[in-house]
């Protein structure tokens, strides 16, 4: 037997390729690719259709690598405070270029790692842009980006169930256009041609404040501005003032409530207007960041033509990934918010195995956490304090300082604080909000907690090792019931 070559994982006998398969996914992001492992799984003849790069945005361009620039960022921080841990780390620099390197090698070997496991579950990937001609029936047609030898390529295909995961693209806002060289979005600012002595990032949620907190920790002089009155518009209105003041004190200059009216290019910086609270005022940075949100990549893809019905520019489902039209279905970001890949990946099993007929539990958005990787980390599940009283529930909040927390001390990482919400008549736990050291990896404690029903009374009895960072979540329990013990 004939083999062609193998590139990203993929290897596939040469020959005439199949055209006909039960599901049919567009996107190979995470959820798109987990949506393929699980058909695979469950014994559906399965094909992913990709057009740029194996894995989606998340494992190219967002989510892994972008983490590897802050892990970066965050040695070299512990490298230029070195004193405060007993250690000497003299003339410490960094080299920008190797850096990024480091940052594009995690994506490239999230990249082939995407492609192996898409190999080992016999799923056949599909190189080029999709159209969906009606329930059924796609068109592939040629990619601008070179195909991995071996994937299959333009043609027509059937299917039949089709799944959408086609992810979302940086929202553009007029005047803030990105031209790739002054003005960035996520996709230039993981991939400086040179460190910017100075930046304005346009927009506070996680990406902001992620390259933000990037930016600065390597020297940068950063200022962010938010349109909202609080940074971090998702999270519980504490936590994220608990986060500006760390924000402040590392430098990092915020102005909320204000929004930039006008960018002024120059050859090889910017002067931007920015409205504060009835006055203007101008600033030159080296390089603007816009992080004002991403739309979902719903266009060209036979979507409108087939009457498939759109919800404020995303597609619309029910409870199991369903759309309007049957046999059509969509998962992640062009599915609507919250925009994350661990809820792409959580709808692409629910929605694989509503098709075989497993009756999965619908998505509850409620218990989705979300984490911002900057310094302080934030992360948070379920409902903010404010969200809980607007729905006139009854309940007690607990509150628990790092400062009080032997490890958070010993790691010289003492400036955190954990909050919880819990309904008073029930002791179920409504809410959780985190911002400190390490709490992207302890609010999975809170998820697991909210997704079992646990009560306070269960989560006061539970034996929480010492030390670890992950008392704070025990204390701020104990605290919302007046029996805190360290503090």
């Amino acid at each position: 037997m004939v083999r062609s070559y193998e590139r990203n994982g993929i290897l596939k006998d040469s020959g005439m390729a199949d055209t006909s398969f039960d599901i049919v996914i567009i996107g190979s992001g995470p959820g798109g690719y987990i949506a393929a492992i699980r058909a695979a799984q469950l014994g559906f003849k399965t094909a992913v259709i990709e057009r740029d790069y194996l894995g989606g945005i998340c494992s190219n361009w967002g989510c892994i690598p972008t983490k590897a620039l802050l892990r970066s960022a965050e040695i070299f921080h512990y490298m230029q405070n070195a004193k405060d841990y007993g250690l000497s780390a003299d003339n410490v620099s960094f080299d920008v270029a190797a850096v990024i390197k480091r940052s594009r090698g995690v994506a490239g070997r999230m990249n082939t790692g995407v492609g192996y496991l898409l190999k080992k579950n016999k799923v056949t990937v599909i190189w080029g842009e999709a159209v969906i001609d009606a329930p059924g029936k796609i068109t592939v047609k040629a990619s601008k980006t070179e195909a991995p030898k071996g994937a299959s390529g333009p043609g027509q295909y059937q299917a039949k169930h089709i799944i959408v995961a086609t992810g979302a693209r940086p929202r553009v806002l007029p005047g803030l256009e990105p031209d790739k060289k002054l003005v960035w979005t996520y996709f230039e600012a993981m991939n400086p041609d040179r460190m910017p002595k100075s930046l304005l990032v346009v927009g506070s949620g996680a990406i902001g404040m992620e390259f933000a907190s990037f930016y600065r920790t390597m020297g940068a002089e950063v200022t962010v501005v938010e349109v909202l009155p609080q940074i971090l518009p998702v999270e519980d209105a504490e936590i994220a003032a608990f986060a500006r003041k760390q924000f402040e004190k590392q430098g990092i200059k915020i102005l909320a409530n204000a929004k930039v009216t006008k960018l002024d290019k120059k050859s090889d910086s910017v002067t931007a207007t920015i409205e504060e609270g009835g006055k203007s005022q101008q600033i030159t940075v080296d390089r603007v960041i816009a992080a004002v949100g991403v739309v979902g990549n719903v266009e060209n893809i036979g979507l409108e033509k087939l009457g498939v019905t759109m919800e404020r520019g995303l597609v619309k489902i029910d409870g199991v990934c369903k759309t309007s039209v049957p046999g059509i279905y969509a998962i992640g970001d062009v599915a609507g918010a919250p925009m994350l890949a661990h809820k792409a990946e959580h709808e692409a099993v629910i929605c694989v195995e509503a098709i075989k007929g497993l009756h999965p539990h619908p998505m509850n958005k409620l218990m989705i956490p979300g984490c911002t990787y900057c310094a302080p980390q934030i992360a948070s599940v379920g409902l903010t304090e404010q969200a809980a009283k607007d729905k006139k529930l009854d309940i007690r909040v607990g509150r628990f300082p790092f400062v009080g927390n032997g490890k958070a001390i010993a790691l010289g990482e003492d400036q955190g604080l954990v909050k919880v919400i819990f309904d008073k008549k029930t002791g179920q736990l409504l809410g959780a909000h985190l911002v400190g050291a390490e709490v992207t990896e302890l609010i999975q404690g809170f998820v697991v907690a909210m997704n079992l029903e646990t009560t306070e009374e269960e989560l006061m009895h539970s034996i929480f090792p010492h030390p670890t960072l992950s008392e704070t979540m025990k204390e701020a329990v104990l605290d919302a019931y007046g029996r805190v013990l360290n503090m």
